[in-house]
């Protein structure tokens, strides 16, 4: 047997290169996201998605090599040299100003949440304290709260999915958290990792897709985060969905919707869902999930209530 198997991290490497992971000499747990790498990939796949008529340009025809906008054209919309954004898109951003960073925005059709990251990467904020490797705590008056809201699933989301808090009715939707390693209490790895939760989110992809989006924002704003690179490595090793949405460098703000769930002692749910950002820790997140009143899913969520502990057991398929 060979003494010293491969890590996920040492895996990675060897199965990506250009994706976004510094796989220099360092590599693995220590490693941080390549923010140059991160910066080129993000406005390439930007620019691939446009087409000439998309943004009121003439297309004559003519056999395009690569798909979507030229950096030609992508140049003349925003009113830059080509040759500024061909440095841009190399990951040459420590000089662009927020107004060439606006005007490639606008060009490039950039929802907020894409120009946000965009942001981040050209232009990185400097924190002093490192606050990515710092543990993140959750206010006692806020688990509090949690407990207090005994109808509705509720929980509080941190950096790289991290769950950090959740109430009992969470429990019974997805299952009893309190039993997994530390390590596992974390969407990324439930979504990607588990099979039960893809049985439990009836449209498993979108909740994927939304995964990935909100990685990819905390990668913008904390490249330099170790263990958010760790987590990029092993997930990108494990699961062939995750690498394939990793590379398309989607980005996604924590928002508001519906999700439909397959609940293994209620059946079918559809609940609406909203986030709340906490004023004084924005890497944190409430998230609450409800039901329409008087439906049959307000009725599943009471039932799922009223079992309490065997809710709990029976959540996620456990």
């Amino acid at each position: 047997m060979d003494e010293h198997p491969e890590s996920p991290e040492s895996a990675y490497s060897a199965h990506t290169s250009g994706n976004g992971l510094n796989t220099g000499a360092g590599a693995g747990a220590g490693a941080a996201l390549d923010r140059r790498a991160e910066l080129s990939e993000f406005l390439r796949t930007r620019r691939a998605r446009l087409k000439p008529e998309d943004v009121g340009l003439p297309d004559f025809g003519r056999h395009r090599r690569v798909p979507g906008l030229r950096r030609e054209e992508l140049a003349q919309l925003a009113g830059v040299s080509v040759a500024y954004y061909t440095r841009l898109e190399q990951g040459n951003g420590q000089n662009v100003s927020a107004e060439v960073l606006d005007a490639i925005s606008r060009a490039l059709r950039l929802t907020g949440a894409e120009h946000a990251h965009l942001t981040h990467l050209a232009k990185p904020k400097q924190h002093k304290k490192k606050p990515s490797v710092r543990a993140q705590v959750v206010r006692g008056t806020l688990r509090q709260l949690l407990d207090t809201m005994d109808g509705v699933p509720a929980y509080i989301a941190g950096r790289r999915t991290d769950i950090l808090a959740w109430n009992a009715m969470t429990a019974s939707l997805f299952g009893d958290w309190a039993e997994l390693p530390p390590q596992d209490l974390n969407w990324a790895r439930l979504v990607f990792l588990r099979p039960e939760y893809h049985d439990l989110f009836m449209d498993w992809e979108q909740k994927a897709i939304d995964i990935v989006c909100h990685l990819r924002m905390d990668a913008g704003c904390y490249p330099e985060d170790p263990r958010l690179a760790a987590l990029v490595g092993e997930l990108s090793v494990k699961s062939e969905e995750f690498r394939r949405l990793w590379a398309t460098h989607d980005v996604k703000e924590k928002s508001y919707g519906v999700k439909r769930f397959r609940h293994p002692l209620v059946g079918e749910l559809t609940l609406n869902f909203e986030s709340f950002r906490l004023p004084d820790d924005s890497d944190q997140t409430l998230l609450v999930y409800h039901a329409e009143p008087g439906s049959p899913s307000a009725e599943a969520l009471r039932l799922l209530a009223s079992w309490g502990r065997d809710a709990t057991r029976a959540g996620a398929g456990t």
